[in-house]
């Protein structure tokens, strides 16, 4: 009996020492992920506030002597950002609203109609537009096709099933896109780059480079314009966060 005992302590004294490991080590990564994450945010914001001269005889994690705020005036005025913010906007209404029309229409033909070939069309096109068609067709599938059949009954062609019926149904999933696709929009720089050269036409991801050139760059100015490039994008997201969470679990659960 006593040996048992003996045997039964040495046990929970192992995975004791195991549990208290593990647990340190866990913890030990996300300190350790969480502060290389913030880093270069908090340097960002710091070198923000410095002058041109402090930038280049300072660290990049040293305060700054005097909070330069201007730098962020200056640089939303040197950047042309008021342009760059509509040209964006315009961008992001135009893409937004081709996405959810035809990433909405293609999932309900794809959901609703089953064809020769329908599952290998939607493999093929996931490529295209992966996150939104994938989020329209899962919440298609959570809408009973009971909906179609008194449509049809009531004598409703299929274009207006989908727009009168189904389309205003698909709200959560059509938030949910908009908010995950224009965040890529948004930070699009490739292609705004190649296709969009003259100045008037640049947007927010392409704006900040007003700042660089061959004798230098303005680190100073560019960090000031990267946090007002991020602001609207931020705002959304802690106004939408809720609706992106549960608009992706839905979308994710069949039936």
């Amino acid at each position: 009996m006593a040996a048992q005992t003996a045997s039964v302590h040495k046990i929970r004294h192992h995975y004791s020492a195991g549990f208290i490991i593990w647990t340190i080590f866990k913890y030990f990564t996300l300190i350790l992920v969480s502060f290389t994450s913030v880093l270069p945010i908090v340097s960002c914001v710091i070198t923000a506030f410095k002058s041109k001269t402090e930038y280049q005889n300072t660290n990049v994690m040293q305060l700054p002597k005097v909070w330069k705020l201007s730098n962020f005036a200056e640089a939303f005025q040197m950047a042309n950002m008021g342009r760059a913010f509509l040209n964006s906007l315009i961008i992001l209404v135009f893409v937004l609203l081709g996405s959810i029309l035809i990433g909405t229409s293609l999932a309900y033909a794809l959901n609703r109609f089953k064809f020769i070939g329908n599952e290998l069309y939607i493999f093929l096109m996931m490529g295209t537009d992966v996150i939104s068609i994938y989020i329209f067709i899962q919440y298609y599938e959570n809408l009973p096709v009971s909906l179609d059949e008194s449509a049809i009954l009531d004598g409703a062609n299929y274009f207006q099933i989908y727009w009168h019926i189904l389309l205003p149904l698909l709200k959560p999933a059509i938030v949910t896109c908009i908010i995950l696709k224009g965040a890529n929009t948004y930070n699009e720089y490739y292609c705004a780059h190649l296709y969009l050269q003259k100045p008037e036409l640049c947007t927010v991801a392409i704006s900040l480079y007003t700042f660089t050139g061959p004798m230098g760059n303005q680190y100073n100015y560019i960090c000031a314009g990267v946090i007002i490039s991020l602001l609207p994008a931020l705002i959304v997201f802690i106004l939408c966060q809720d609706q992106i969470y549960n608009g992706i679990a839905a979308g994710a659960v069949k039936g």
